[in-house]
């Protein structure tokens, strides 16, 4: 059984956008590829019979891929939603305690994560040991590199714009 995720609702609008380009655009004009190469005869040596199948095929596994994804999501207002402790939609300044950068996450939805925009999953390993932290807590995290020691300084709903893939 696959747990439900957060998302916001510019994130599931855009998987939805996703999925309606596929069904609607790709997928057809790949039907129209197949047919068009078939009438070229012998399947063996048609190269673009095979190309069209694959792209067929991973059309399909992507359409799979995102309806498990919108289907095990539930959308979140983060507007919405008290920020004293560290949440879906949070944004957290906190400072290394070993180098003392300071570093800003806000913990969204996969679709929207991009750690270099400083956009961290809600199921990363830094998000979930950071999930229900204060401001002024000091927070020791496993992290794949190692454990690494924060302080909070601040935590707060800031409004951003997402991009996803």
């Amino acid at each position: 059984m696959q747990r439900v995720e957060p998302m916001t609702l510019f994130g599931y609008e855009k998987l939805q956008a996703e999925v309606k380009n596929l069904k609607e655009v790709q997928r057809p004009q790949i039907v129209k590829d197949i047919e068009e190469a078939l009438e070229h005869g012998d399947l063996k040596e048609n190269a673009e019979y095979h190309a069209s199948k694959e792209a067929q095929k991973n059309v399909d596994h992507r359409l799979a891929e995102l309806a498990g994804i919108l289907g095990n999501s539930r959308i979140v207002d983060p507007s919405e939603l008290e920020h004293a402790k560290i949440s879906f939609g949070s944004t957290v300044v906190m400072t290394d305690m070993d180098s003392d950068e300071e570093l800003t996450y806000t913990i969204v939805g996969g679709c929207e994560s991009n750690p270099d925009m400083g956009l961290i999953s809600f199921g990363s390993p830094l998000a979930r040991q950071l999930l229900g932290k204060e401001e002024g807590d000091e927070v020791k995290v496993k992290l794949p590199g190692g454990e690494k020691e924060y302080e909070i300084d601040e935590v707060k709903y800031q409004e951003i714009v997402f991009e996803c893939d």
